[in-house]
């Protein structure tokens, strides 16, 4: 099959984006109740009309400029049309759950089987609610009067409009990221039934195979071009899955890989203000890059290759800028400080993801129109900046990078 006629393929950050995957916000940000912020990654709850207006809003700007928008709800529900994968599901959501009584199991079982594809969609990523089936349980035992105080038997996935981190594609194919937290893991399989059962994925090779229990995610995982990857090496990614990520992208295509010839690993300070590479750094045009100046001095730099018999390469760069020239082949990058020379605006604004860019083109990017300070620093740079409302996006800490999965850019000329 001829590149362009394939519907998944990204081999650059930059390139015309072409088809995107996103999640409308849903019911899912309504179980957010102040006892539960923490272990649902939230430091707020957001206004959900609001969040879905501003979603709304960042969706039309992507087709305005030419890019077929997919919703992961959408394209969940055309799959559990196939009753065999419905079934599949269910069983997959009531074994992972954290149900130990077998009637209970079975009563929850029974009301999923009876819903429509479009219910169970919201089941899995709404989650369900103990009160949901009240009425359905016969024979109380114990642990129906004494009650976990955790109102759901299958949890919520608040934070799934952060598309970006439960896979990516590479090249032709689709990496299953593992999520650090098991708040998130059921995002990955959700995408994991899409790369493997939907249509529109029918050209991508599917790459699952990190090591057990480590964990790397979308947020982490840069496509410098068809060469290259970056990959940060963070809070959430950690240095076990960044070599499986490296031996299964440096392969052949021939044996499974999808032939990059580098691997560029930027250790990052382990904060949750710096979760993932792309909350300090992001690509914003062929050879120029947005970087929160906070973290300049923090990191070390890898350059990972395939050597003989399989094995890994490591040898670690000079600088990030040096290592970034030699893999783009340019005598020299430009690195823009989100902030400019402020510090203050800096910091505030890294907080609120002035540095998360969203590349749609060559030198033009999506951006929170709050950033004012670190907007009008890339503009100074020559960077097109389309600027989105996004008051109540950012309570999830992510910005319009965070919110979207690119399923196809056009390479970069």
């Amino acid at each position: 099959m001829d590149r362009m006629e394939r519907q998944i393929h990204v081999s650059s950050e930059v390139g015309c984006l072409k088809a995107v995957l996103l999640h409308r916000p849903g019911r899912e940000l309504e179980s957010l109740t102040p006892q539960y912020l923490d272990s649902m990654l939230f430091e707020d709850i957001p206004y959900l009309a609001q969040m879905q207006e501003e979603h709304d809003l960042f969706a039309q700007v992507l087709r305005d400029y030419g890019c077929q928008v997919h919703y992961v709800e959408s394209l969940l529900e055309e799959v559990f049309a196939t009753s065999q994968l419905r079934d599949n599901a269910i069983q997959h959501l009531v074994g992972t759950s954290t149900l130990y009584s077998p009637s209970l199991k079975e009563i929850i079982t029974e009301h999923l089987s009876a819903t429509t594809p479009a219910q169970l969609v919201e089941y899995c990523i709404g989650g369900l609610r103990k009160s949901e089936v009240d009425d359905k349980v016969k024979q109380k035992t114990l642990s129906y009067f004494i009650r976990d105080a955790y109102p759901y038997y299958i949890s919520p996935l608040p934070n799934l409009y952060f598309t970006r981190d439960p896979a990516t594609v590479v090249g032709e194919g689709v990496s299953i990221n593992v999520m650090k937290t098991e708040t998130r893991r059921r995002e990955s399989w959700l995408v994991s039934l899409l790369a493997q059962h939907h249509p529109l994925f029918a050209s991508a090779r599917t790459h699952i195979a990190y090591t057990m229990g480590s964990s790397i995610e979308g947020g982490d995982i840069l496509i410098l071009n068809d060469a290259c990857a970056i990959v940060g090496s963070s809070a959430r990614t950690d240095v076990w899955a960044i070599e499986s990520f490296a031996k299964c992208m440096l392969a052949p295509v021939e044996t499974g890989g999808e032939g990059l010839r580098q691997i560029i690993v930027v250790q990052i300070p382990y904060t949750r203000a710096y979760m993932h590479l792309d909350t300090v750094f992001t690509m914003v045009d062929r050879d120029s890059f947005c970087m929160f100046p906070g973290v300049e001095g923090m990191l070390r730099v890898f350059c990972m290759t395939m050597g003989a018999k399989g094995k890994l390469r490591i040898r670690e760069a000079a600088t990030l800028k040096h290592a970034l020239q030699q893999a783009l082949g340019v005598p020299s990058v430009q690195i823009i400080r989100s902030g400019g020379d402020d510090q203050i605006a800096s910091a505030r604004e890294q907080w609120n993801d002035s540095t998360n860019t969203l590349a749609i083109a060559p030198g033009t990017v999506v951006a929170y129109r709050r950033n004012v300070v670190s907007n009008e620093t890339l503009e100074q740079h020559g960077i097109k900046v389309i600027p989105i409302r996004g008051s109540e996006l950012v309570r999830g800490r992510g910005g319009p990078r965070c919110m979207s999965m690119p399923l196809n850019r056009e390479n970069p000329s």
